[in-house]
């Protein structure tokens, strides 16, 4: 495995019962980069992530994280190998406290003799879980459980980070909050894949992206590749391939 590929995906098929999720996914994450992936509700993305965390295992292919065969492992024994997964909808313990709710997160090996060090972390990253250590966390607002989540799972010391629907349900602000958190994480050399429901923002920030439509992996590249693509800008932006010629009408 190439240096600086931390996670491959090999001809991946997945099932839910007898209905197939995911076809033929093939996928590499990088060291140190932003990732990101795209694609309609039912394309397959949560199914993704939660087939590299041990969630679902896959019927047939590889998935690999620095260089160990991974897809038939349970989660816990995912998570102390150094992947955490932050899930779609924040699922905080809601009558724990914040603090509480980032001590559950430093349970694996390592993660336990790094939880002081972690906890500092997660609190110079988001200061507000500082201030509300004490609250419960079913009392946060939206955006301060998005914060709790990203903390728990950064409390697990993690080298890749999985995270699902980041903004859904949050106001702009907050977002930019988030994404400035993301790409401090990334500066502590902890890579980052994930989901996000407004594209043109997720191909401002990601480093490069995969677009998935019907479990199958129709479209991947760099970020500025992909902003630029005929199909990309129809399918997601209402930008028709045609482009407006100079001094015509509306150009």
């Amino acid at each position: 495995m190439s240096d600086n590929i931390v996670l491959r995906m090999k001809n991946v098929d997945v099932f839910h019962g007898t209905f197939q999720a995911l076809w033929n996914v093939s996928l590499e994450v990088r060291q140190g980069e932003m990732l990101a992936l795209i694609g309609a509700n039912t394309a397959g993305k949560t199914t993704l992530l939660d087939a590299i965390s041990g969630m679902l295992h896959p019927r047939s292919g590889s998935i690999e994280f620095l260089g160990k065969e991974i897809s038939g492992l349970d989660p816990y024994r995912i998570v102390e190998l150094g992947i955490t997964q932050v899930p779609e909808g924040r699922r905080v313990f809601p009558d724990m406290t914040v603090l509480d709710n980032l001590i559950i997160g430093s349970y694996a090996g390592i993660a336990r003799r790094k939880k002081a060090e972690n906890l500092k972390i997660v609190h110079d990253l988001f200061p507000r879980l500082l201030e509300r250590k004490r609250q419960v966390a079913k009392t946060l607002s939206g955006g301060e459980q998005q914060m709790l989540a990203i903390g728990r799972g950064l409390m697990a010391a993690p080298r890749l980070m999985l995270i699902d629907e980041m903004s859904l349900g949050l106001a702009p602000i907050v977002v930019d909050e988030i994404f400035k958190v993301l790409e401090e994480i990334r500066k502590r050399g902890i890579t980052v894949l994930f989901v996000e429901q407004n594209v043109n923002r997720t191909l401002q920030e990601a480093d490069r992206a995969y677009i998935l439509e019907t479990g199958r992996v129709a479209l991947s590249g760099t970020a500025e590749d992909l902003r630029n693509n005929a199909e990309v800008k129809k399918a997601y932006f209402g930008v028709d391939s045609c482009e407006v010629k100079p001094g015509s009408p509306g150009g």
